[in-house]
C-alpha cells in the first residue's frame, strides 16, 4: 500500500471514531454533527487549493490539498458514503475517455 493510502486509511478511521463525539471537544465531531458546515468547509478548502495551484505555490498547494482531503473525508462520512463506494465509481470509469464519460452522464 502506498504512503498516501496508509495515511488516508488512518485519517478515515479517526474520522469514523469521532462520529457521535462531543462537538465542543472535537472539530471533526462538530463537522460530522453539521453536514452543511462540513460541506461549506470543503468548498472553502477547494477554493484555497485552486488559488495555491494558480499561484504555483507548491507548499501551499500541498497544505491546502491536505485540508481539502480531510474535509472531503468528513463530508463523505457525514453522508454515509464509503471510500469503497467512491472507488467503485472510479473503477467503473477506468478505460473510458474523460470526455466520453462526461458526455454519457445524465443531466
Amino acid at each position: 500500500m502506498s504512503r498516501f493510502a496508509d495515511v488516508l486509511a488512518r485519517l478515515g478511521a479517526v474520522i469514523e471514531s469521532r462520529k457521535g463525539g462531543d462537538p465542543a471537544a472535537s472539530y471533526t465531531a462538530k463537522l460530522l454533527a453539521d453536514p452543511s458546515l462540513a460541506a461549506k468547509k470543503l468548498g472553502e478548502e477547494a477554493v484555497e487549493a485552486v488559488i495555491a495551484a494558480t499561484q504555483g505555490d507548491k507548499a501551499a498547494l500541498a497544505a491546502e490539498s491536505a485540508d481539502l482531503i480531510y474535509h472531503w473525508l468528513v463530508v463523505l462520512a457525514a453522508a454515509g458514503v464509503s471510500l469503497e463506494e467512491v472507488a467503485a465509481k472510479l473503477e467503473a470509469r477506468e478505460g473510458t475517455s474523460g470526455l466520453d464519460e462526461k458526455a454519457g452522464r445524465k443531466t
